[in-house]
């Protein structure tokens, strides 16, 4: 699906926007390093032009657009500006919501100024300095990086949602017409099949990739010695594993690996962008949660869109974008599923991070600790630490 709307070079981004060397696209890590200043901006229309497609390079971490929900003034408020700081991927979406949002009457008198890029690069941005009226971020670490510094409330996810405001489920992304004949993890850990996944060092998209192939023992039954092996046998067969999940698409496009490990609404977003690649849901995965947050200096307007967020023709619009909303009653044709007219299937067993691995808190800790964490080590020991 292309999107249309004028464009045009827009501020600057102020010089507290730092982004990490790593390049992570979503890191929740406070360990990755200090990032370097970006310096340009573009304008987008809220109802979603310019945004970019799946795969591409073009969304920067950090890079800075403004999205116009409509022109003309309201005749009941004065315009109003918000501003919102999250990561790539749920761009699409997000803008999409956003032209629903300027068809009401609490939406029609706002403009967005937005920045999107790396989830952790982001966060560490806003808490430098970078004005941010509404977060969206991969992982709850970035918010709760907020929280620290003052800049978000602490109970932001006191709410039934918890926080989540766009979900989606680890996916297999394969060649067209599947020709290694994937049908779920175990194929891939076979010898011969080569794996492109982001770094779980850098990117927070790939830490819900590697918990999801970790989860498939420990949550069939399988040890943590069982599920060491499968991870190891996992990055031996890895051939890529680029800074971000945004990369790795790009990766994969251009023809590395014979599977992707990815984010289902990104596998149907490159649908949407006339990408060739087909996606398998496995039988287990799991459930990728992404936080939104207001901060406490945001303009009031910020918390009217964060319930509209919630609701159901907002998530309807995230939904056509290829995200799972968080209404499961929720019905909308999604170009680019395998199957449009029910393009969220359920799962056999769909892991979470609380009920697995004791939350983020304790997960990231436990694998992803850049000295002792298990991942860390097997990544190591494979050499495929990036």
């Amino acid at each position: 699906m292309k999107f249309r709307g004028k464009a045009a070079w827009a501020l600057a981004v102020s010089s507290a926007l730092v982004l990490a060397a790593c390049g992570g696209d979503d890191s929740g890590s406070d360990t990755t390093a200090a990032p370097a200043t970006t310096a340009a901006a573009s304008a987008t229309t809220a109802s979603g032009s310019d945004t970019t497609t799946a795969g591409s390079d073009t969304t920067a971490a950090g890079t800075d657009t403004t999205a116009a929900g409509t022109e003309a003034p309201a005749d009941d408020g004065e315009p109003v500006t918000l501003s919102l700081v999250g990561f790539a991927v749920p761009q699409a979406g997000n803008n999409a919501a956003q032209a629903a949002w300027a068809e009401t009457p609490e939406g029609k008198n706002v403009t967005w100024q937005e920045s999107y890029g790396a989830s952790g690069d982001q966060s560490r941005a806003v808490a430098a300095g970078l004005h941010a009226d509404y977060v969206h971020f991969s992982l709850e670490g970035d918010v709760t990086r907020l929280v620290k510094a003052g800049l978000v409330a602490d109970d932001w996810n006191a709410g039934p949602n918890k926080g989540i405001v766009t979900q989606s489920v680890v996916v297999i992304a394969v060649r067209p017409g599947n020709p290694k004949g994937i049908t779920g993890w175990d194929d891939i850990v076979e010898p011969g099949i080569s794996i492109v996944t982001p770094n779980p060092g850098s990117s927070g998209s790939a830490r819900w990739n590697i918990l999801a192939a970790y989860a498939h023992v420990l949550g069939n039954g399988g040890t943590e010695e069982e599920a060491n092996a499968f991870l190891t046998k996992f990055f031996e067969n890895t051939v890529a594993l680029p800074g971000s999940g945004r990369d790795a698409t790009t990766a994969f496009l251009a023809g590395t690996g014979d599977v992707l490990i990815s984010y289902e609404n990104e596998a149907i977003l490159a649908r949407q962008e006339g990408q060739e690649l087909d996606y398998i849901v496995p039988d287990d995965t799991l459930l990728i949660e992404n936080p939104g947050a207001v901060t406490v200096d945001a303009n009031p307007k910020a918390q009217e869109w964060l319930d509209f967020v919630l609701t159901d023709p907002a998530q309807t619009e995230y939904a056509k974008k290829g995200f799972r909303p968080l209404n499961p009653d929720i019905q909308v044709e999604v170009e680019g599923a395998n199957d449009p007219s029910n393009a969220f299937p359920t799962p056999t067993k769909l892991f979470t991070i609380a009920d697995t691995f004791g939350g983020w808190s304790d997960a990231s800790t436990k694998y992803f600790d850049e000295d002792n964490g298990i991942v860390t080590k097997i990544q190591n020991d494979t050499g495929k630490s990036g």
